[in-house]
């Protein structure tokens, strides 16, 4: 007898959808059937809803460490929790180091932070923000080896750019060792500039944050990245690619066979520049980077999920309160819109948006929405066919969807530790009815089932998919 028989399913992977029961034993898919007849310690009835695999969020941000004194409102149990939640059985969140920090230092501060903590799996991309001989030359390949095979660098914030140089001595270096590399590309001199100048004119409110970062300066920096990837013949991903002229120089890039991958956010597919205008310090919820663009580039972004220059959705969760004083109103709410945190909450409510505006309202397919949100990112990470996938051998991170329903965003009926979300008021057409990690069920109608520190730490293989 085995553990699990999940029947009547409506199985959708990133090529295939099929109807069959799906059976799972001491953690993985061990068939999949049509009228299985066997026998298991408990059935569920999926009733020919979707059943998908658990989403896999590869860029979110969890009890990270700050140089300016604010706190993230999530760490690995709450994040973890409120990713379950919303359909994610994988996270990937940062371990960050500052300059002149050693990387094996960081990567071990990041496991002490996260044992026994989630209720999901998790793996880490550690960010490199020092460059130096030993960092690149000794440490990123012993991380590589590790199972550490996917890191971010940064075009921009001073204390974690990289320089153009610093950039090819990484882009080499990864290269060797077929890492991934993940790229912040905004240009900051540009927008530094930018900065300057708009608190020269008093213009310090959230919305001026968006001016500082006009579509060019990231258009600029991406189009400038791609050049060194070209020079050191190195693939890189860029993240949460916002603007219609970024997007362009992506895709132009791929029609010339470059190995140049992207990923998006649901803040640039649902969110807008005028959300920053709202009154009351409300604009300062919106703050990200890049900012949330006019209704007109949100075209540009589902365009590019449909035609595939996107390989991944993200959620690109950076919780921040709103309240209090270690969050976005860490000088008050008259903040200058250059001191508030960067970031929005969003790993409970990716998945639930993207599958009801965009399977549900016909912009994209099942298939579409399974290998951005859990195929590619499982495969670009090295954590494929493990992750991302139903298919006998994988594990059973399995989601059942609930559709044909109606349900208005709340912050209060979220599962994270942050005090909003942007998202507030939006309706949905779905929502995952039971959450399924390794064989075990984490959520079901509404109620949390798993146990924290049951996800485990996954190492990294060198992806096939990227090299």
């Amino acid at each position: 007898m085995i553990d699990l028989i999940i029947k009547n399913a409506k199985v959708a992977t990133a090529s295939d959808l099929f109807i069959c029961d799906i059976g799972v034993d001491k953690e993985k898919i061990v068939f999949l059937e049509k009228n299985s007849l066997k026998e298991a310690k408990r059935i569920i009835d999926a009733k020919n809803q979707y059943v998908l695999p658990g989403g896999v969020d590869g860029h979110c941000h969890l009890d990270q460490r700050t140089k300016d004194g604010t706190e993230m409102s999530d760490n690995f149990e709450s994040g973890s929790r409120s990713a379950a939640f919303g359909g994610t059985t994988t996270i990937m969140p940062f371990a960050i180091q500052f300059k002149g920090e050693s990387l094996r230092k960081i990567i071990d501060e990041y496991h002490t932070r996260a044992n026994d903590q989630s209720y999901i799996d998790y793996t880490f991309h550690p960010i490199i923000s020092d460059a130096s001989s030993k960092v690149i030359g000794q440490e990123l390949p012993a991380m590589v080896k590790d199972g550490y095979t996917h890191f971010k660098i940064y075009m921009t914030y001073e204390d974690l750019q990289l320089n153009d140089r610093e950039i090819l001595d990484t882009l080499e270096a990864a290269g060797r060792e077929k890492a991934v590399v993940m790229i912040h590309a905004e240009n900051y001199e540009c927008l530094k500039w930018l900065t300057e100048k708009l608190e020269a004119e008093g213009k310090t409110d959230p919305v001026h944050h968006s001016d500082s970062r006009p579509g060019v300066v990231e258009s600029e920096a991406t189009n400038r990245a791609i050049a060194l990837s070209r020079i050191t013949k190195t693939p890189i991903l860029f993240v949460h690619v916002s603007d219609r002229e970024a997007i362009e120089t992506i895709r132009n890039a791929q029609n010339k066979g470059y190995k140049i991958y992207a990923e998006t956010c649901p803040q640039y597919l649902f969110l807008k520049r005028d959300d920053l205008k709202k009154d009351n310090f409300e604009g300062a919820k919106y703050i990200c980077s890049p900012p949330p663009r006019d209704p007109e580039n949100q075209k540009y972004v589902w365009n590019g999920i449909q035609n595939g220059t996107f390989d991944i959705l993200s959620s690109d969760h950076a919780p921040f309160n709103f309240k209090g004083d270690k969050g976005k109103m860490i000088n008050g709410d008259k903040t200058p819109f250059k001191n508030i945190p960067n970031g929005v909450p969003g790993l409970e409510t990716r998945l639930p948006l993207l599958f009801s505006e965009g399977v549900l309202g016909k912009k994209i397919s099942i298939n579409k929405f399974v290998e951005v949100t859990s195929t590619n990112p499982a495969k670009i990470y090295g954590l494929y066919p493990k992750k991302g996938t139903i298919s006998i051998g994988s594990d059973a991170d399995i989601v059942i969807w609930d559709t044909g329903i109606e349900k208005k965003i709340k912050n209060s009926d979220l599962h994270h530790d942050t005090d909003y979300t942007p998202y507030e008021g939006m309706t949905v057409k779905c929502w995952p009815g039971t959450v399924i990690s390794r064989g075990n069920v984490v959520v079901e109608d509404g109620k949390l089932l798993g146990k924290k520190g049951f996800g485990k730490f996954l190492k990294s293989e060198i992806s096939n998919y990227v090299y």
